[in-house]
């Protein structure tokens, strides 16, 4: 039957019919992008439910001491000691639909004495401690490391995908993508892009040698020209200082910061730094990272400053140079074996080695007063259970398509937790979003251990 339609109805059909078609490509891509989203989390999902079979496989030697637990006092079994406390939850921007997404859940930090418990819950409490780690990761590849910058001591190196060694999979016929580079180790062997982490490095080149730093300002509108080229921020921050330049994250900013610095100077402190350099410990040395500015063009040179380019930079060795800026210019050598024993002979014992000095102290004073700043008025306080943590993220971006990598970097300003730290989610996006809600956990577990729980 047909219908037929006034002139004045028909244009109004006819402005709808053209309307729908020309939205129709991007609610096709939306739709794309959603079904990629989902065939990726149905994956991740297959990938935890793995990790966490695998991890209930890996009780079986405690099942039977978890019988007495019912011989404890009501107030004393360990259901008293695990309580969960809350669940956090971020958003994430899905194809233009901003999602809440769970980051983690939360345990109530309870103190118990040791001695009103056999030795086995001690010992498990340190393995559920180590497995915390596993847990904030959630299945993601990537490193966290954290190492007190006063001793060199390293108490957490985790690299995922891992594996038990005495419950080992078969790797060799798995399909499910979940044991992908298992044998890398990224905390020691991998590089990575460090992003906007990198402006911490520009920003102590900055404090030493541009006279009058403090005082200089510089203005974002978006985007630095460079001729045809530029170099671009998600949003035009205005005018800021070098201190809320770090705190916003401003790459216009740090683009002037860097012509301001200049290219003989980033090769002189990144190598006083020595933020490429190997390091070597306990027989192991880390894979050297990257800066390489010679011919570039002066955008690539201010993109070398906000930590893209060709920068490359090493877990273990970045985390070290945070330790230095923790140290006021000097850090601690990292190290993973405390001591050897031969039956009851001690043959080796780890002694306290120093960076030497990178940085003078004001700089370092100076550097460690921003990273707070960026915690108290970017990241949050309150993610880190009371402890004076001082940060910068980074956001690195891989070009191509790719998912950026979430980046986290800084240490604890506290005489009582001297704690550098690096976090590194592969695919993670931003990097605080990603990154807090892991390191917030690790820190958590770490403390404990240097409060000898």
């Amino acid at each position: 039957m047909a219908v037929k339609l006034t002139k004045n109805e028909l244009k109004v059909q006819k402005d709808r019919l053209k309307q729908f078609q020309r939205y129709l490509p991007t609610l096709r891509l939306k739709k794309q992008q959603l079904q990629a989203v989902v065939m990726q989390v149905t994956a991740q999902l297959e990938q935890v439910e793995q990790q966490r079979r695998a991890a209930v496989a890996g009780l079986d030697d405690w099942v039977a001491v978890f019988a007495e637990n019912d011989s404890f006092p009501a107030d004393r079994r360990l259901e008293a000691l695990i309580r969960p406390h809350s669940v956090v939850c971020g958003q994430e921007n899905i194809a233009g639909v901003t999602v809440p997404v769970f980051q983690e859940l939360t345990f109530e930090d309870i103190c118990y004495d040791v001695a009103d418990y056999p030795l086995w819950v001690d010992t498990a409490a340190v393995r559920l401690r180590e497995i915390a780690a596993l847990d904030a990761m959630a299945g993601r590849k990537g490193t966290v490391g954290v190492y007190n910058y006063k001793t060199g001591e390293i108490l957490c190196a985790l690299t995922t995908p891992t594996y038990d060694p005495d419950n080992v999979p078969d790797i060799a016929s798995d399909t499910s993508g979940q044991y992908d580079g298992v044998y890398l180790n990224r905390f020691l062997q991998s590089t990575y892009v460090p992003g906007s982490i990198f402006k911490v490095v520009t920003t102590a080149a900055a404090l030493d040698c541009v006279p009058d730093i403090l005082d200089k300002t510089f203005t974002c509108y978006g985007a630095y020209e460079y001729g045809t080229e530029k170099v671009t921020c998600e949003k035009a921050h205005g005018t800021l200082t070098l201190k809320t330049a770090l705190a916003n994250s401003c790459n216009c900013s740090f683009a002037q910061i860097a012509e301001l610095v200049g290219k003989k100077n980033m090769v002189k402190y990144v190598e006083q730094f020595g933020v490429t350099d190997s390091l070597s410990f306990d027989g192991v040395t880390t894979a050297e990272g990257n800066y390489d500015i010679s011919n570039t063009a002066p955008v690539s040179f201010a993109w070398s400053c906000i930590g893209q380019h060709t920068d490359l930079i090493n877990p273990a060795r970045y985390m070290t140079f945070m330790g230095a800026i923790a140290g006021g210019g000097v850090g601690a050598e990292p190290y993973l074996v405390s001591e050897v024993r031969s039956g009851e002979e001690l043959t080796y014992e780890a002694k306290t080695k120093t960076t030497g000095r990178i940085m003078s102290q004001d700089v370092a004073d100076q550097v460690k007063a921003y990273m707070r700043n960026n915690v108290q008025s970017v990241y949050g306080d309150w993610n880190f259970n009371g402890m004076n943590v001082c940060a910068k993220s980074g956001t690195s971006q891989l070009g191509g398509g790719q998912k950026s990598n979430a980046m986290f970097a800084g240490f604890v300003e506290d005489e009582q937790y001297p704690l550098a730290f690096i976090v590194v989610v592969e695919t993670g996006g931003y990097g605080s979003a990603t990154c807090v809600p892991v390191l917030s956990k690790v820190l958590a577990a770490c403390k404990s251990v240097l409060d000898g729980e």
